[in-house]
């Protein structure tokens, strides 16, 4: 019998408790690649234990590191030098991740070695075209599907030059390949942008002893240095917090704590948005762990309200926008979001697939090609196609929480990838969520 991988959810009450997300994912990936290319040992404490970040653990041991674990979160990289990697034994299958075949890449074309890199069918459909174009500018030599899709092959051997580059979209993904080809470029690398991005790679760097060069959206690298092994301590991740943060703020009488939630003022766009509906978010005990800003967030039910979002908020919320969406379905008036076309090329087309999930439910919606308008309204009973993405799987969940009836969430197989224990996590705070098929 073939496992079902459906939510069920019940409408519910409130949500109470104390507790900690997984480990951020796009810090887990970066401190295993940093760590692999690194001289000597690196820690990594809070690592994230889902199928995507898991992925480049595999990837690096295909190269040739040496890596422990993971066990309770804890990873330990034998780092090989910038040098040391090896040549794979075949292709090198990341699944769902988009950010292990982006920021690989952009390492993996300074090697002496040709590596094919591959996906699942999600992956398989999302476009590379904005990673590789630069990379060939510096002297790469990738092979794509036919519409620059994957599988990539990335030729090896081929002398690298730095360039000056300026992204068209504010990425950071695409930013990170480049400054992870520029360590093995000839001359200073530099990536200007439109509008501000995570800098989680610009940072760790910084942790590893690799000197970066920061100005008003901008950075640049010199080749040719060394990395140094440093032990990383990953907060937990903000994108999964925010899941949690629109449940209770939607949920008469809740009262919740999220521990140690990294708060990089890169992708705290998500607290800036629901605050301007209304959110009651309290930032508690800010601090600083391993370079990165770390608070506790307490967050309460409060009626929130449309809001028209800033284009510029979007490359710091861009993961979170499902969750915000439903966020603003369940809000007084109208929510309108514009200049976030990236979205349609994500896991899912995001817009198109939160509009369809959205309508299901009983909410007005109107896409447009940058944007949505949400009309806030009144969550019916139903069944939701996830279309296999895992933001949308656990932010129809939380929309089923506040539903007038039972909401069926299917296609939710990809969870895992950014959330181990979602389903356990979300019980033990008050969501009466059923995986169908447990235990089959």
């Amino acid at each position: 019998m073939t496992r079902r991988h459906d939510f069920r959810v019940q409408p519910g009450g409130s949500l109470h408790g104390r507790v900690r997300v997984p480990g951020d994912k796009s810090i887990s990936h970066r401190a295993v690649m940093l760590g692999a290319i690194a001289d000597g040992v690196t820690t990594i404490d809070g690592f994230l234990e889902g199928a995507d970040a898991l992925g480049t653990i595999g990837a690096f041991r295909a190269l040739g590191v040496t890596i422990g674990g993971p066990e309770a979160g804890r990873v330990v990289v034998h780092g090989v030098g910038v040098e040391g990697l090896q040549a794979p034994r075949g292709p090198i299958d990341l699944g769902n991740s988009g950010t292990s075949m982006r920021l690989l890449t952009g390492l993996l074309v300074a090697q002496n070695f040709t590596t094919v890199l591959t996906g699942d069918e999600s992956l398989s459909r999302r476009p590379m075209r904005r990673v590789t174009e630069p990379l060939v500018q510096m002297g790469a030599r990738v092979e794509s599907a036919e519409g620059e899709t994957p599988p990539l092959t990335i030729h090896g051997g081929r002398p690298l030059s730095a360039i000056d580059y300026r992204l068209p979209i504010a990425s950071a993904q695409v930013k990170s390949a480049l400054l992870l080809a520029g360590i093995y470029a000839h001359g200073r690398t530099r990536v200007r942008e439109p509008a501000e991005s995570r800098d989680h790679t610009e940072r760790m760097l910084g942790g590893f002893g690799y000197p970066v060069e920061r100005g008003e959206l901008e950075c640049s690298i010199d080749g040719g240095g060394r990395l140094r092994a440093s032990d990383v301590d990953v907060p937990a991740d903000i994108s999964s917090a925010a899941f949690l943060l629109v449940a209770a703020s939607l949920s008469p009488g809740s009262d919740l704590m999220l521990e140690h939630v990294g708060m990089n003022p890169t992708r705290t766009g998500v607290i800036e948005v629901l605050q301007s509906m209304g959110a009651d978010i309290d930032i508690l005990d800010p601090r600083t762990v391993g370079g990165e800003p770390v608070a506790d967030l307490r967050v309460r039910y409060a009626p929130l309200h449309g809001v028209d979002i800033p284009p510029a908020v979007v490359p710091r919320a861009i993961d979170e926008f499902p969750i915000l969406f439903i966020a603003a379905a369940c809000a007084s008036g109208t929510t309108r979001l514009s200049g976030a076309e990236e979205l349609r090329v994500k896991e899912s087309d995001r817009l198109q697939v939160m509009a369809d999930g959205l309508a299901a439910l009983g909410i007005n919606v109107r896409t447009r090609p940058d944007g949505i308008d949400i009309e806030g309204g009144h969550l019916q009973a139903g069944v939701v196609d996830s279309a296999g993405d895992h933001r949308i799987a656990m932010s129809f969940a939380v929309a089923a929480h506040r539903a007038a009836g039972p909401v069926t969430v299917t296609d939710c197989r990809n969870v895992e990838t950014s959330f181990p224990g979602f389903v356990d996590l979300a019980r033990s705070v008050g969501i009466d969520i059923e995986l169908e098929g447990e235990g089959a």
